[in-house]
């Protein structure tokens, strides 16, 4: 008799088929990892700090608990026993004044700087006369010059955001610089075939081109800026949390110091942060052409 053709095989059967599915492990998504990661490594951080303060191989003048530095926060950010904050005002308006003078710096800086960037990467006589003086600035720390420019602008507002901005300028004109001569030359002789003017070049195929190095630059400016804020608010830098560093520093108040560095560094974090998102969406296009 035939076997039907719709009856099972009647070999064995295979073990793979018939044994059951093995479940698999599920990795934390790569948000989730990238959120973990730094809170597990602030975490060991505080741990090991806490061991350190604790092991009485320093004064605690020199590693205060984190517990001090948290209540300083604290007195700093609200008004206790009839004081505000630090020096008669919160922390928040030392930052804020801080990231006024910051901004206001960075942003005549680096407008600058990119302007004389597209300059000397266009213009070879340019860059021949201004490279060796931006070279000359760009070695100079900011006290070298900090000094002079009170003496010239006075201990107000104006030292404080000059000093900024010759911190912001160099590296935002050596980026554009590199930048726009590092424009594909293929990209630009094709415009220039097609008919397109120098301006059109420059505004078409360089400047496009020369945006994600610029974007590293202007990164790099307020990275510089923000690392020169304490020594721009050196003189009247209350407001300011520089200045109030500067002043904490003064009576060995540590605390207060840590206190202020811990602003400096997380405000920077969230500015290259959302720099980074403009550039993103700026330029889309950076790591895939």
């Amino acid at each position: 008799m035939s076997t039907p053709a719709h009856a099972p095989p009647t070999g064995p059967a295979d073990p793979a088929a018939v044994a059951p599915a093995q479940p698999r492990r599920r990795r934390p998504p790569g948000r989730l990892r990238a959120l973990l990661l730094p809170l597990l490594s602030l975490v060991v951080f505080l741990v090991l700090w806490q061991l350190a303060a604790a092991s009485g191989l320093w004064n605690e003048t020199f590693v205060p608990y984190p517990s001090t530095v948290w209540q300083a926060f604290l007195d700093a950010s609200t008004t206790h026993d009839g004081t505000r904050g630090y020096q008669g005002y919160l922390l928040w308006e030392h930052l804020y004044m801080t990231l006024r003078r910051v901004l206001a710096g960075v942003v005549l800086g680096v407008a600058a700087g990119v302007v004389v960037g597209l300059a000397m990467g266009t213009v070879p006589w340019v860059r021949r006369v201004l490279e060796p003086w931006l070279t000359f600035l760009r070695a100079l720390p900011p006290l070298a010059y900090f000094f002079l420019l009170v003496i010239w602008l006075g201990i107000d507002e104006a030292p404080k955001i000059t000093l900024l901005a010759l911190a912001a300028f160099p590296p935002a004109a050596v980026a554009t610089t590199a930048a726009v001569a590092a424009a594909p030359v293929g990209l630009v002789e094709a415009a220039r075939a097609l008919g397109a003017s120098r301006s059109q070049v420059i505004r078409d195929v360089i400047v496009p081109s020369a945006l994600p190095e610029t974007f590293t630059g202007i990164r790099l400016a307020v990275g510089i800026a923000y690392s020169s804020v304490v020594a721009a608010e050196l003189f009247n830098g209350i407001p300011g949390i520089g200045g109030m560093v500067k002043d904490a520093s003064n009576y060995n108040n540590t605390p207060v110091v840590l206190v202020g560095i811990a602003a400096i560094g997380i405000s920077g974090l969230v500015i290259d942060g959302l720099l980074r998102a403009a550039e993103r969406r700026t330029v889309p296009w950076r790591g895939r052409a």
